[in-house]
């Protein structure tokens, strides 16, 4: 299956990079051009990668501030 269409990346080769030490999407990138034109591999490169979870979404699901320098930030601002 293709995982870069614009270059004719498919999973096995994702796999393959990552097995040899590409562990980012842009070490992917280097390694064979997918996710360098339009852009929308990227998210699936991640998945592939075991990156695919967003470390701020689980943050907030756990009722955890998000942007903590924005709390402190409106902090200041009460104070002034």
């Amino acid at each position: 299956m293709y995982v870069c269409n614009c270059f004719g990346v498919t999973e096995a080769q994702v796999k393959k990079h990552a097995e040899d030490g590409a562990g980012t999407p842009r070490q992917i990138a280097s390694a064979c051009k997918a996710g360098t034109d339009c852009g929308s591999c990227v998210r699936r490169i991640q998945a592939l990668l075991g990156r695919g979870a967003c470390p701020r979404r689980e943050l907030a699901d756990q009722g955890q501030p998000v942007l903590s320098e924005l709390s402190d930030l409106s902090d200041l601002e009460e104070a002034a």
